[in-house]
């Protein structure tokens, strides 16, 4: 009988693993998307879009499917999907584990700033007049009040709706950036700041370029999530994958 694994989240490194694990003989690997965006990249084998409505009804579902294992490769920031994932696995009694990368540190060079939460990074742009707001399309109401900022606000997807900005222009794109792109881009743009999220994983090209140009970077810290086994990269999340349970 085949295996069946859960991957929710669809971050590179939730691609990644269900490639590894895709293209193993006698394992079913079904990757579910939150369906945030209206045209995901789609990973390898199996496919749900939506969320399950709690943790009893993701409880349900890994009972009725047959699912042996979750891996909770959800960015760091879906805290949420992270706590009911928890709560569902220990109701159903499954094994769980969480893929997630090391968080980002600042090095020699770096001018951060970290904050907990939005209305923090808003308070934190202080005498900033150009900034870059990397951190997706949900969180820029807080930013509109800031009538005297220009923003640069890059996004894979337009925000709909649009927070009423004073100063603002859309860059629709989706990484990985490369340092010396992004150094071009925040030298075109005359951008003084960066506000975004500790997504963490390899350099990053927007940090890179900040450290280069001596730029003020904001970012928020990741929130709290449950104590679970991790692991940092997708080899070792396959390798616990085909573990037997204990």
């Amino acid at each position: 009988m085949a295996r069946t694994i859960l991957i929710l989240g669809g971050t590179s490194d939730a691609h990644a693993l269900a490639g590894r694990l895709a293209a193993r003989v006698g394992v079913r690997v079904v990757s579910s998307l939150a369906g945030r965006t209206g045209n995901p990249r789609l990973p390898s084998g199996e496919v749900r879009i939506g969320g399950f409505g709690g943790p009893e009804s993701l409880a349900r579902y890994l009972e009725e499917t047959g699912v042996d294992a979750v891996v909770d490769a959800t960015h760091p920031f879906a805290a949420r999907m992270g706590w009911n994932a928890a709560e569902a696995c220990a109701l159903a009694g499954v094994r769980l584990l969480r893929l997630e990368r090391p968080a980002w540190q600042p090095g020699p060079g770096d001018w951060w700033r970290m904050v907990a939460d939005w209305p923090q990074a808003v308070a934190a742009l202080g005498d900033s007049r150009r900034v870059l707001l990397a951190l997706g399309r949900q969180e820029l109401a807080p930013f509109a009040a800031l009538t005297r900022v220009w923003f640069l606000i890059r996004s894979v997807e337009a925000p709909d709706p649009m927070p009423p900005f004073a100063q603002a222009q859309i860059l629709l794109a989706r990484g990985p950036f490369a340092e010396a792109d992004e150094i071009e881009l925040l030298r075109q743009n005359g951008i003084d700041t960066i506000v975004c999220k500790n997504s963490g994983g390899p350099t990053d090209g927007k940090l890179a370029a900040a450290r280069a140009l001596g730029l003020r970077v904001v970012m928020r810290a990741r929130p709290a999530r449950p104590d679970l086994p991790t692991v940092a990269d997708p080899a070792a999340a396959e390798e616990w994958s085909l573990r037997p349970a204990d």
